[in-house]
């Protein structure tokens, strides 16, 4: 019992003991549970632990593997078949075969099995069983022995000639186990679930460099499977050391996270360490407390090679999690394997970690080549995909972010539960571009892990700005913030949705509190851009644009969204000079896919202020570049516009074919192209019923309007030019009333200027001279500096001048 037997000098031998535990051999109908301790052979294993030992010295085993064991263990030596198995240690979820095979080999190893010293015997076509016979020892009675045997000192002699002694025994051994029991279940938890941790960096002690900051990576990993702990995020770990006056990317010593947890709040700090013995290596784990430097608790693992280290490192995690009050429960559901949750692979782990590094302390072209790194070493790391894939977005590299969210949806078996959130919904918010399906993932998660910030981040954006869900996101925005407080994607949420509900105010003070938190991301530029944009601040704009030219790549982005004032406010040559200015710079960082944008979005305004031939330039230029779905939209909108419905259609056609689930596509995107294809070919009264389907989601914002600059209340603008046609001129202008009337959506986009042209016309057709009058002043007031030579402004003049 625990290993080995005492010898007749000792005090107390334990031999006796069976009258009174239960060593009964198990049988299958045996009825046990986890909170029993089984010993097999040299091998003890301990339930509520989760430990398995030779001889008292721990093995290694991922909590999977472990629940194999049990299984095998209360059938003793009866088979059980592979479903019987699976059931029980996958229980409700599909998986394969191979996951029980490949943890019957990892068993069959952590046992140390020979072709002559078997443990586990495969019954071919049916199970398996265990080879030796199997004990039960109440787990409870084995821990009152080891602490009570400094107090029960009974001799050898005296229990054989005096047999009512071990009457005496046993009642103070019944004792015992009632007060170690009540402690046990009485003892508060060391962590509650309101409580977060400061991951330290490793001391690595083997001289081996490949485990600097990848077993951090791969304990963040494992604890971030927990929906019970959390850990300080690493946007607060970057901005505390940048409080610290220390660089983002700063080695995580003790005293280092020490002092970060007094700064961020924490609960804890939790460090581990690794070190070699010969071949094996130690792995140790410390959480101490910021409060009082109380040791919490601390953990031990061995690993019998350098291949081991991840297994072990599984297994220390697990532990650790039941340790600080976690239930066993949670443990088992989310607790997968690191070698299948991340990588086998400890090069492709300490790439992926570098990667993450170098991005926060340099950004995400500098981060890419370790990333990539990460997915040659290991072509089924699933999770470094997904960040592949995230980095190529937001570098508007689509067609790359498409095919990596693909391949990490493909390998979503090697990712934990939490991660397949995560690479879930960045599949369907990338790949397929279903923000329905994200919307189902992200609230299962939500569920899943209430303490995710990173769900909710991602709820404040698209999922539901799109539909124009903007009082929800901007809940989501809040609870992010809530949830993480130095990541600045709540703040730039918080207040670009408010701009979008009109709250140019809240806006304000959402950037404001970003900017005194010192975050300085470039969407935080963009939305001080938009703010000042539609505050009419002129000295601020150009201040904000100055600010983005000072960051690398600034000047490609700000180059477009001054562009696109420049044409709102009239000035149509700056705004050409402007986009070629910021195509060249796209290509030039070797951004084809930018610049494709860039160019769609010079078309599609092109297209608007009427320039046909400039319009099917542009459009034509930009496909040469990139086929991605927000650059057909633009060169097929700028076509259709332009008089070439029969190429704006064949690019429509591509779309539904390319991107059947797409939500920006089936509800903005065609019901736009198929609308101003049958106004091109004289079928006006088709516009409103082509347009229907875009109705729900015609105030959101899609995808291209945040990439490329154009798209917002497009289905509202080509549906009163539907009406103008028809010359149904109150239907036309309630249409264009909406572009008007809501600012904060259009923002900079020329169709806002335009609107007020086409209202114009609009109340003109119904006869009312004074709302006619005053649209047309509203534009000719935008339009006060333009430029002379527009042929659109000279049109507009004479119509206001005939009202007169």
């Amino acid at each position: 019992m625990g290993g080995k037997r005492r010898g007749k000098g000792d005090v107390l031998d334990y031999a006796p003991l069976s009258r009174f535990i239960d060593f009964a051999p198990v049988t299958a109908n045996a009825s046990r549970t986890d909170s029993e301790t089984y010993e097999f052979g040299p091998f003890r294993a301990d339930g509520p632990q989760q430990r398995l030992a030779r001889d008292g010295q721990p093995i290694a085993l991922t909590p999977k593997t472990f629940q194999l064991l049990l299984v095998l263990l209360r059938h003793g030596r009866d088979l059980v078949t592979k479903d019987e198995l699976m059931q029980a240690v996958w229980p409700n979820t599909f998986v394969e075969e191979t996951n029980l095979t490949r943890n019957i080999f990892a068993l069959r190893k952590a046992l140390g099995e020979t072709d002559e010293d078997r443990y586990i015997i495969t019954v071919p076509g049916h199970g398996y069983r265990l080879a030796r016979d199997v004990h039960v020892v109440d787990d409870t009675i084995t821990a009152v022995v080891a602490a009570t045997e400094s107090k029960v000192q009974i001799h050898l002699e005296e229990t054989r000639q005096n047999p009512m002694a071990w009457l005496a025994v046993a009642g103070v051994l019944l004792l015992a186990t009632a007060a170690v029991a009540r402690g046990f279940l009485n003892r508060p938890p060391v962590l509650t679930a309101k409580d977060t941790v400061i991951l330290a960096d490793f001391v690595n002690s083997t001289g081996d460099s490949v485990f600097d900051g990848t077993l951090r990576q791969g304990l963040a990993v494992q604890l971030e499977q927990s929906p019970y702990l959390s850990l300080v995020s690493d946007e607060r770990v970057e901005r505390a050391l940048r409080l610290m006056n220390r660089l983002p990317d700063a080695r995580l010593t003790a005293e280092t996270a020490a002092e970060l947890c007094q700064r961020t709040g924490a609960a804890a700090v939790l460090q581990g360490s690794i070190s070699g013995i010969g071949s094996r290596f130690i792995l140790g784990l410390r959480a101490t407390s910021c409060r009082t430097g109380e040791l919490l608790d601390e953990e031990q693992a061995q690993a019998s090679g350098r291949d081991d280290v991840l297994t072990a490192l599984t297994a220390l995690a697990s532990r650790f999690r039941t340790r600080v009050g976690e239930s066993m429960a949670t443990v088992q559901k989310y607790s997968r394997p690191l070698e299948e949750a991340t990588t086998p692979s400890l090069e492709a782990l300490k790439a992926y970690s570098t990667g993450w590094r170098i991005h926060a302390a340099h950004g995400a072209v500098a981060a890419l080549p370790m990333f990539r790194r990460a997915t040659e070493l290991d072509p089924n790391f699933a999770m470094a995909y997904a960040s592949l894939s995230r980095l190529y977005a937001d570098l508007d590299q689509s067609d790359l972010a498409i095919a990596n969210a693909k391949r990490s949806w493909e390998l979503r078996d090697r990712a934990s539960e939490a991660e397949k959130f995560f690479l879930t919904a960045t599949y369907e918010m990338l790949a397929t571009g279903n923000l329905e399906a994200a919307q189902q993932t992200c609230a299962a998660w939500a569920e899943a892990y209430p303490r995710e910030a990173r769900v909710h981040f991602l709820l404040a954006g698209m999922i539901n700005k799109t539909p124009g869900r903007y009082d929800q996101a901007l809940a989501e925005a809040r609870k992010a913030i809530e949830l993480d407080p130095d990541f600045w994607a709540g703040y730039y949420n918080s207040g670009v949705n408010s701009v979008y509900l009109g709250k140019v105010a809240e806006g304000e003070s959402a950037l404001r509190a970003a900017r005194a938190r010192g975050m300085d991301a470039d969407e935080l530029i963009m939305l001080a851009y938009d703010l000042a944009f539609l505050q009419g601040d002129t000295v601020r704009l150009q201040n904000e644009a100055a600010l983005a030219r000072e960051r690398p790549g600034g000047e490609n982005w700000m180059s477009a969204r001054e562009a696109s004032v420049a044409a709102y406010t009239g000035h149509l040559s700056a705004a050409r000079i402007l986009s070629r200015r910021a195509v060249d710079q796209a290509l030039q960082a070797s951004q084809p896919e930018r610049a494709a944008l860039w160019e769609a979005g010079a078309a599609v305004r092109e297209a608007l202020f009427g320039n046909a031939t400039s319009a099917g330039e542009g459009a034509l230029a930009a496909l040469k570049l990139s086929h991605d779905r927000e650059v057909e939209y633009g060169a097929s909108f700028a076509l259709a516009l332009s008089g070439d419905p029969s190429g704006a259609e064949a690019l429509a056609d591509d779309l539904q074919r390319r991107s059947p689930d797409d939500t920006s596509v089936r509800f903005s995107y065609l019901p736009v192209l198929r609308a101003l294809v049958a106004l091109a070919r004289g079928e006006s009264e088709r516009v409103p019923e082509l347009l229907e389907r875009a109705v729900p989601h015609e105030f959101g914002v899609p995808r291209s309007s945040i990439s490329g600059l154009f798209g917002a209340l497009y289905p509202s603008y080509v549906r009163g030019l539907g009406y103008l046609a028809a010359h149904r001129g109150s239907e036309a202008a309630a249409e264009f009333r909406k572009v008007v009337d809501h600012p904060g959506v259009v923002v900079n986009d020329p169709v806002g200027a335009l609107a007020r042209l086409q209202l114009g016309r609009a109340y003109a057709l119904t006869g009312d001279k004074a709302k006619a009058q005053a649209a047309y002043k509203d534009l000719l007031d935008v339009w006060k500096n333009g430029d002379r030579d527009m042929p659109i402004l000279r049109q507009a003049e004479d119509e206001y001048s005939r009202l007169r």
